[in-house]
């Protein structure tokens, strides 16, 4: 599952993906597409979009349901979670360090 999950995390149109659905979950193939368009400026087809979220499916970052002729997709951040539980730190503040002025 973990090569499933970082290959999804590879593509940068799956990443954009992922940040659109973390804005807004529950979101159509039609509304993907017209997000990617209008805010991102991709040219990419509706196929394509959705050959990306089931790649996104299969590692589990996107789950789909089924209401009526509508098939909506959210964002699951648990594998996410996997991720990072794997590498834990020592550093219990894990904001990143200060710059210090001279």
């Amino acid at each position: 599952m973990a090569d499933d999950l970082f290959k999804a995390l590879a593509d940068p149109t799956r990443r954009i993906i992922l940040d659109e659905l973390a804005e807004k979950s529950g979101q159509t193939l039609f509304e993907i597409c017209s997000r990617l368009s209008m805010r991102h400026h991709l040219g990419i087809s509706r196929q394509a979009v959705s050959q990306h979220l089931a790649v996104l499916e299969g590692a589990g970052l996107v789950e789909a349901r089924r209401e009526g002729r509508y098939k909506f997709h959210d964002l699951n951040t648990a594998p996410l979670r996997h991720i990072a539980e794997r590498w834990p730190t020592d550093d219990p503040d894990p904001s990143p360090p200060k710059e210090s002025t001279p």
